[in-house]
């Protein structure tokens, strides 16, 4: 197996602010916070839920397509194989207009962001499938692009150009999108179905009202703050700075609120299908550094349901950071509780001012053992209607039994 390290400047110096940051808030209060918050783990909340019949398996059961990868592999063959298994595109009609969703939070090349050999291949299909145009883009993380209503500073399209995926959008025919690029006045006010953590709203990028489908191709990584960084996470791309700030301010239910997120109605309207590539991983850390791990057989992974596609995705991280070299393994900046909190101030701080942070919510980082230790995910299975009994389909048998089976184990609630 090949794995890599990504490039550290930026993991150094959010390395330095993070420790510094651990002066500044406390040992203590972090300590004594961890130590209130966790009489209790998620899996054992889903279990209490479960018995109480307050969320239950779905009686039908949820397709998930994986296409194997090896080293020599044809990017492109699996993303479009992977692609028609999961749907038929009857959702499609000529003439209509495509917005692939993609991960861009920073300038690093996959998968500290989506793959862009993925993007052009879903590209080409969708053209192929009758889409008179089809339009990608996200906007990147607050680390790398100040976007207020005053000013900006920083640029998605950079950022996208620096990563390889604006070359890889152009040269398929699709047409980038960068959000901040229309102003601060081009968002509009989205609500969820839920009205629970988002009553007040989530500011959302007007292309989106303009646009007939969405397809959504997230990565396959570690996220220092939230656990990990699939597609359900992938929603705060679409959010205004304010709706970020808001966010991470109220981050006692940081990953809650991811969830919810997701059941914005333009989403629910509009969202047809899910699909990444893990064939490679970005490990440890997240979202933009840490340790790249190679698997020596990849996947892609594909759904029309992005808690069915997250709930795979993530086993398969899981199953990967098992594998990973031992000095690379259970290291601080990766599983510290404490780092996690006093990252998510200093984002606060960026998205808004040194109060804000001063004055926001401590945020919980969860030990992810396994799948049901994600609250992202946990909390979705209550408003998506219960917990996907998941249908491992396998794209022209190009994966081996043992590793359809250890998914097929590590998703199954019992």
């Amino acid at each position: 197996m090949k794995q890599k390290k990504i490039k550290r400047r930026g993991f150094l110096k959010l390395s330095g602010l993070m420790a510094g940051g651990l002066a500044v808030f406390g040992g203590f209060k972090l300590l004594k916070d961890d130590i209130f918050n966790q009489k209790i783990s998620p899996s054992q909340a889903l279990s209490q839920s479960a018995a109480m019949g307050e969320i239950a398996v779905q009686l039908q059961k949820t397709n998930v397509f994986i296409h194997g990868l090896t080293q020599d592999h044809d990017m492109e063959a699996a993303v479009i194989n992977a692609a028609q298994a999961a749907t038929d595109f009857g959702w499609l009609k000529t003439g209509q207009v495509v917005f692939i969703k993609t991960v861009n939070n920073s300038g690093f090349s996959y998968p500290s962001t989506t793959s862009p050999i993925a993007v052009s291949a879903m590209i080409k299909l969708l053209k192929q499938k009758g889409a008179e145009r089809v339009i990608v883009g996200d906007m990147s993380g607050i680390e790398h692009l100040k976007f207020f209503k005053e000013k900006t500073i920083g640029s998605t399209r950079e950022l996208m150009k620096a990563s390889g995926m604006l070359q890889a959008i152009e040269a398929a025919g699709g047409e980038p999108f960068f959000f901040e690029e229309s102003g601060w006045d081009s968002f509009y006010q989205d609500h969820t179905d839920t009205n629970a953590l988002w009553d007040t709203g989530l500011m959302m990028p007007a292309i989106l009202k303009k646009v007939d489908h969405i397809v959504l191709m997230p990565r396959c990584s570690r996220h220092v703050l939230a656990g990990a960084s699939l597609g359900l996470k992938a929603v705060v791309g679409y959010w205004r700075t304010d709706t970020r700030l808001q966010y991470h301010y109220h981050a006692k239910l940081l990953q809650e609120r991811t969830a919810e997120g997701n059941r914005a109605k333009t989403l629910l309207d509009k969202q047809r299908l899910v699909i990444s590539t893990g064939d490679k991983l970005l490990a440890t850390f997240g979202p933009d550094n840490g340790y790249v791990h190679t698997p020596s057989v990849g996947l892609v992974i594909a759904s029309e349901s992005v808690v069915a596609h997250d709930m795979v995705s993530l086993a398969w991280l899981l199953h990967n950071r098992t594998l990973l070299p031992e000095k690379e393994q259970d290291r601080f900046m990766d599983t510290s509780t404490a780092v996690a909190k006093v990252g998510n101030n200093i984002v606060v701080k960026w998205l808004g001012t040194l109060t804000n942070s001063l004055m926001s919510e401590s945020l919980l980082k969860n030990d992810l053992k396994h799948i049901w230790d994600d609250r992202v995910l946990n909390h979705a299975y209550k408003i998506f209607g219960g917990i996907p009994d998941i249908h491992l389909e396998n794209v022209q048998n190009t994966v081996s039994e043992k590793i359809l089976n250890m998914l097929l184990k590590m998703v199954q609630y019992r």
